[in-house]
């Protein structure tokens, strides 16, 4: 029997992987959110999400493709590996995943820019559809590939863009951006997300404990097990799940009943002693938003 199980769980509550039914939705999670659902609907073009590794950007581009699929009238593709070696397997790749005919078997990259412009023309002007475009871990596109996405944005009518750009990165992203000529000016909503604070952490780990089905009435995490937590990790959604669900296997295996500030700090200890922690406090991120 799973370890969660044992604790009275339905399924496992703090999974790192990217469950949109597990996001938590801090307050910069919710700005983010609905500043990229408005701007997908005035089709205003581009926007970015910038934060540092753990924020929970992935997870946050889960919950807007969940949100998309109830969508009648948007068609979407997620690009989770951006990294392309050139214009034209960039091109291939929307070609492809938009299931766009081409002309021939070979095409060159002028048949891929025309088959794509008249997809997104017909998708956006006679059948009134939304194509967007999602790119996760937007920090590895090359500068070629980021130029072609800008060029991407002159595909337009005189009221909106034909193509919805939406762009997800670590940090370094806003480098690449700066470098480029015209690109900065492109973006419509930018927005960087900061850790958790305490009173956010809180939520977390309490949301996920219920969304993952337990019902007891006694908490599983004390607060000043909250506190630590929160210390150790610097607010990271990343950080919290993975010290949590620690904390709750060290539960059942020391038969506890409760997660206290000791079940934290012996974790805590034994990394340390393991070489498995850093030293310096998390920085928290400048938050930019238009």
């Amino acid at each position: 029997m799973s370890y969660y199980k044992v604790l009275g769980f339905e399924k496992e509550p703090f999974s790192t992987s990217p469950d949109p039914e597990f996001f938590y939705e801090s307050r910069e999670h919710e700005k983010a959110l609905t500043n990229l659902i408005i701007e997908l609907r005035l089709k205003r073009g581009m926007s970015v999400i910038l934060g540092d590794v753990g924020t929970g950007k992935t997870t946050l581009s889960r919950k807007l493709c969940q949100i998309l699929k109830t969508k009648d009238d948007i068609i979407f593709h997620m690009v989770l590996d951006p990294n392309f070696e050139d214009e034209k397997l960039f091109f291939y790749s929307l070609v492809r995943n938009f299931d766009i005919e081409l002309p021939t078997s070979d095409p060159t990259i002028l048949d891929l820019k025309e088959a794509l412009e008249k997809f997104l023309y017909r998708k956006g002007v006679e059948e009134k559809e939304t194509v967007v475009v999602i790119v996760d871990e937007a920090q590895t596109l090359r500068e070629s590939t980021m130029e072609t996405l800008r060029l991407l944005l002159n595909y337009e009518t005189n009221e909106h863009k034909l193509l919805q750009l939406i762009l997800l990165g670590q940090m370094e992203l806003h480098s690449k951006i700066i470098n480029i000529p015209n690109f900065l000016d492109r973006i419509c909503f930018k927005y960087t997300l900061n850790p958790l604070d305490l009173d956010e952490t809180r939520e977390m780990i309490e949301f996920r404990v219920r969304q993952a089905g337990y019902k007891a009435r006694m908490r599983l995490f004390r607060e000043d097990a909250i506190q630590e937590i929160h210390r150790h990790t610097g607010g990271y959604p990343r950080k919290i799940s993975m010290l949590c669900h620690k904390a709750l296997k060290s539960l059942v295996l020391k038969n506890r009943v409760a997660v206290d500030k000791k079940t934290i700090t012996e974790i805590i200890d034994d990394e340390v002693k393991q070489g498995w922690v850093r030293t310096q406090t998390p920085v928290l991120l400048q938050k930019s938003n238009s």
